[in-house]
């Protein structure tokens, strides 16, 4: 504990810059995740406490308990008040019955335990995806079908799949549908399906349930389908020259325990088995006022729905909740130096819980390095003055927090970028590997009826799908009483002589009184989408705000009464408001696998809140229609789309007109350098 001085110290600073994101010399913060000792203790606790006595449990998520916003900001404000109290949140499975357990850390005890009777099932852990998939290994019925088709079983790969819902009344069935591939010459195995095969395996009996053998399909060739760098032949692409990132002096940021500070940044990073990144309490540092502002409490990716095309028994099923059901952050991968990240790269681990309830750590599974690629932030030639020409311009540096999450066959890079102007620029790149359906089809000419999706190589479909990721953006904006705004551009026509003009734009704004009133679906009208505090203005007396500058307009075009439509509803609209509510966490519902989509932001939505001058939280949904195509195969390169959050008013004036240029790294090929 800090002695008396020292918390003078501390609250005379946090006054003086009046901000509430800035932390001392890291030794707590209430929202730094949860460490691996304490997730040990978590799992004694719980154990401890015999919640399911005479059964196996089984832990599915176990994560930070955070405070209640006020709670954390009153700390953060006088941290040498009381800390908040360190909890951690834990999903159980025993006996066929979920309970969402609290553990408080500062008492050892379970402060709260009670078993979940609703739709709808926590997330999957590897443990019981690697047993389902075993279980083909030894089952005669498999091992004949697979005899059958004249394959090797030792060459043989199982995967699981949820089944999501379909208008069926809940079980007490938790289960999964297995289906398999072929390696035999390939590590490609998405690229060899095992067609017409399928298992449905009860993940609480492990058990096949259900086990039928429907059709018989080739498998698609090995041949083409190997992308590991080894194991390709010549010819080649032309090899670039040596590059990197060089910085003689070492990085512009630094990192205290999980606070990150830059330049005029600073924020909260965090590690999430279900979400992966969670940013924290950023703020930046306004020069004229001296002092930090406060721009986002809490952002994350809440849910990530893929729903696929194809209509046919092996696959209709196939839409899948990547958080939800899987664990974005679970499935997130260590980062490769050099490769992942540049040489200029810090990186950080994360931890999380397996089924046992042991801890386990993703080494380097963020990545943060400041990004230097020749772009510009600002720059203007003025040749309009007489005997003279004034050129200024200033390189673009930015900070970016990378993690890579492997979602079975797709890789997601996600990327959340600070700029020096104030902007934070979210990204998503999506590579990796097609979901393909085995067919018998080799040429397209032979095809006469609906296929679901596009032929790539022989015997090969690359089936219609959808991402639609959702972010929770709880913007603060100087404040946490805020309003959103959307103002919208409209043509009024020149009705009188005043001009030889006929027509020209007007902007009309509606500030949004309900939750109604905020649901956006982008692409009909030119928008601009603004989340102000009507309680702070500039001097002319502009509310001071923060843009939404939209990504793709890709939104989902499945009906509104299809199940998985029902499931995802967050995906029929780009935008969503609704008034901050600690619980309303997760876009998809808290239990996502084999949900009903009755507790979803949709659902949430319903109830019309007011959220007008209130602390809000901005959902955005970022929106991929990927039409598969040849390039894809047999690895599909990187298509990347995000959106950002720009300053509107925030500033009196251009926040960057006083930044330095970083100073110059002499080349000795630098040609332009030695002619100026």
């Amino acid at each position: 504990m800090a002695n008396a001085s020292s918390c003078r110290i501390l609250i005379f600073f946090f006054l003086l810059s009046n901000t509430l994101f800035l932390t001392s010399t890291h030794q707590y913060h209430p929202l730094d995740p949860l460490t691996p000792s304490e997730l040990s203790r978590v799992r004694t606790i719980v154990k401890g406490s015999n919640p399911s006595p005479g059964f196996n449990l089984t832990f599915h998520y176990v994560g930070l308990d955070e405070p209640d916003k006020q709670t954390i900001l009153s700390w953060i404000l006088d941290p040498c008040t009381k800390k908040p109290p360190r909890r951690a949140l834990v999903n159980t499975r025993a006996g066929k019955k979920t309970r969402e357990i609290v553990v408080d850390l500062s008492k050892n005890s379970v402060i709260s335990n009670r078993v979940y009777d609703g739709d709808g099932y926590p997330m999957l852990t590897f443990e019981e995806q690697i047993a389902a998939n075993k279980l083909a290994m030894s089952y005669a019925p498999f091992t004949a079908s697979i005899s059958k088709r004249g394959l090797k079983l030792e060459e043989v790969v199982c995967e699981s799949f949820t089944i999501g819902w379909y208008g069926e009344k809940m079980g007490n069935n938790r289960v999964v549908r297995v289906m398999c591939y072929y390696l035999d010459g390939t590590v490609n195995l998405y690229m060899r399906p095992i067609e017409g095969i399928t298992l449905t395996v009860d993940l609480d009996t492990m058990k096949i349930m259900k086990y039928y053998d429907r059709l018989m399909v080739p498998v698609p060739k090995a041949e083409g389908t190997e992308y590991r760098g080894s194991e390709q032949k010549p010819p080649f692409v032309q090899s670039l020259k040596a590059i990197t990132v060089l910085q003689p002096e070492g990085p512009s940021f630094s990192i205290d325990g999980n606070t990150v500070r830059w330049v005029n940044w600073v924020f909260h990073l965090g590690f999430d088995m279900r979400a992966g990144q969670v940013i924290s309490l950023a703020s930046i540092y306004d020069l004229d006022k001296d002092e930090y502002r406060r721009v986002l409490y809490r952002a994350y990716i809440s849910e990530l729905f893929v729903p696929y095309m194809d209509l046919t028994e092996e696959w209709y099923y196939r839409t899948f909740f990547d958080a939800g059901e899987y664990g974005f952050g679970l499935c997130a991968v260590p980062l490769e130096p050099l490769r992942d990240c540049p040489a200029n790269a810090v990186f950080m681990d994360g931890y999380f819980t397996g089924q046992d309830g042991t801890p386990g750590t993703i080494p380097n599974v963020f990545c943060i390095f400041e990004r230097h690629a020749g772009d510009v932030i600002w720059r203007h030639t003025e040749s309009g003055i007489p005997g003279r020409v004034v050129r200024e311009v200033r390189p673009e540096v930015s900070l970016v927090v990378r993690m890579v999450s492997a979602v079975g066959n797709y890789d997601y890079i996600v990327d959340w970028e600070f700029k020096q102007s104030g902007t934070i620029k979210f990204t998503v790149g999506l590579t990796g590997l097609l979901e393909v359906r085995g067919s018998i089809y080799t040429h397209t000419d032979q095809i006469q009826e609906e296929v679901y999706g596009t032929l790539l190589a022989e015997n090969t479909m690359g089936a219609h799908h959808d991402h639609f990721l959702i972010y929770h953006l709880d913007l603060d904006v100087d404040g946490d009483a805020n309003s959103f705004v959307k103002s919208t551009l409209q043509t009024t026509r020149v009705s009188n002589t005043i001009s030889p003009r006929k027509s020209y734009w007007t902007v009309v704004r509606e500030t949004a009184k309900t939750e109604s009133n905020a649901r956006i679906q982008l692409g009909s009208k030119p928008a601009e989408l603004l989340v102000v505090n009507p309680n702070k203005k500039t001097k002319v007396g502009n509310p001071v705000g923060y843009r939404l500058i939209p990504g793709s307009a890709a939104g989902s075009i499945l009906s509104d009464d299809d199940y998985a439509q029902i499931r995802g509803a967050f995906s029929k609209y780009h935008v969503w408001v609704t008034p901050y509510n600690k619980s309303e966490k997760w876009a998809g519902g808290l239990y996502a696998d084999q949900s009903q989509g009755d507790d979803n932001l949709a659902i949430w939505s319903l109830r019309n809140r007011e959220i007008e001058n209130k602390d809000i939280v901005l959902w955005y949904t970022l929106g991929f229609h990927h039409v598969p195509c040849q390039e894809d195969f047999p690895l599909m390169p990187t298509l990347s789309g995000g959106f950002e959050l720009r300053p509107a008013n925030f500033f009196e004036h251009n926040p960057v007109l006083k930044i330095k240029p970083p100073k110059d790294v002499m080349w000795t090929n630098c040609s332009s350098l030695m002619k100026a």
